[in-house]
């Protein structure tokens, strides 16, 4: 499918539709169910999920961990600002944006709070004891940064949780534990898968019982996942790399399963990277094989999918490539039938919000 618009993505979300808290209880979120077959929808919370799967399927969770990715600090000037990691590099060095940008040059330093205060005063140089990066570069945005101790010492230190910017409100004490799966386990990304925020141990616990299997891939999400489509064909954007793994003990649960579920649109961006090429119906061609790397893939509408049988998703926001992703998998026209359905129910969208099974 060419030639499809930007515009095709674009969808009325008034701005209390967003989700600014989580809710009570993970699985108490609100589950849209759509099967792709008929089109028909049923509105259902999302503890009731395990009645939807069966023996011998395999659920595939991203079991990457938000990192504390945004950082406070003070300019050389005194001015306050505030970066946010987007990717880390090797040497100390990361990529991020920064607010406010204005003023902000090469060569400048921003200073995170520590003791003793981080200037002398008579020559305005840094204390030694001092937490600092300074920029290296600026480039249509994205800043490079050269940090003066290892990155994950200063964020541990003086870092938050990175909520997303339409969550407009401070970081909570509760955001925590709630901005992360249960399951998270390696560092390394700037958000939250967010569909696995849903699960519990309690649901985990009946899966079991139903003999359905738990495979973990990891993909470290960073700003390639956020990064605005600015072409006006989608097919024009370009995904930045993230780093995937998938390992052999993964690879043989995933091999074994009759039917594929994976959680949130990065479990579906490793399952589809590690897939032989060439179309489903050929001899082994839903078997994959162990792999880590960096992937760019961007699914959107006309995309064949080879590994993904069903999906657990939140709802997403225009113009984004995840919205792209489900609509590839259900088609358009479901998803904003489906999208509009959710509106009608008072569902809540984006990271904090209610949870969609597709099937």
């Amino acid at each position: 499918m060419n030639n499809q618009k930007l515009s095709d993505f674009s969808y009325e979300l008034p701005k209390n539709f967003i989700a600014q808290y989580p809710a009570q209880k993970r699985d108490e979120s609100k589950l849209l169910v759509l099967h792709r077959n008929t089109g028909k929808i049923e509105h259902r919370i999302f503890r009731d999920i395990t009645e939807y799967f069966l023996p011998d399927d395999v659920l595939i969770l991203n079991k990457t961990k938000v990192i504390p990715a945004r950082l406070s600090g003070k300019k050389q000037t005194g001015g306050r600002i505030e970066v946010l990691l987007l990717d880390k590099g090797k040497n100390r060095t990361a990529k991020a944006i920064a607010k406010p940008l204005k003023n902000l040059k090469v060569g400048q330093s921003i200073i995170f709070p520590g003791e003793p205060s981080p200037f002398k005063k008579e020559r305005g140089e840094f204390n030694n004891k001092a937490d600092f990066c300074e920029v290296i570069s600026i480039d249509n945005g994205i800043l490079e940064l050269n940090f003066s101790d290892d990155i994950d010492l200063i964020i541990n230190k003086h870092g938050k949780v990175p909520l997303p910017p339409y969550m407009k409100r401070d970081v909570a004490a509760e955001d925590k534990e709630r901005y992360q799966t249960i399951f998270a386990a390696v560092g390394g990304s700037i958000a939250a898968p967010t569909a696995g925020l849903h699960f519990t141990k309690v649901i985990f616990d009946e899966l079991n019982k139903k003999d359905v299997k738990i495979a973990e891939v990891l993909l470290h999400i960073s700003w390639a996942t956020f990064s605005p489509v600015r072409c006006l064909k989608i097919e024009e954007h370009k995904m930045d790399f993230e780093y995937y793994e998938v390992s052999p003990s993964a690879v043989d649960i995933i091999n074994s399963a009759k039917r594929k579920v994976a959680v949130g649109t990065t479990s579906v961006r490793v399952l589809e990277t590690v897939s032989p090429k060439g179309h489903p119906s050929v001899a082994n061609g839903r078997n994959i094989a162990a792999k880590k790397g960096t992937t760019d893939i961007f699914i959107y509408p006309g995309y064949t999918f080879k590994n993904v049988d069903a999906m657990v998703t939140n709802f997403h926001l225009p113009e984004t490539t995840l919205l792209m992703l489900v609509c590839a998998f259900a088609g358009r026209d479901l998803i904003f039938k489906a999208y509009e359905e959710a509106k009608r129910r008072n569902y809540r969208f984006a990271s904090y919000g209610d949870a969609m099974l597709i099937l």
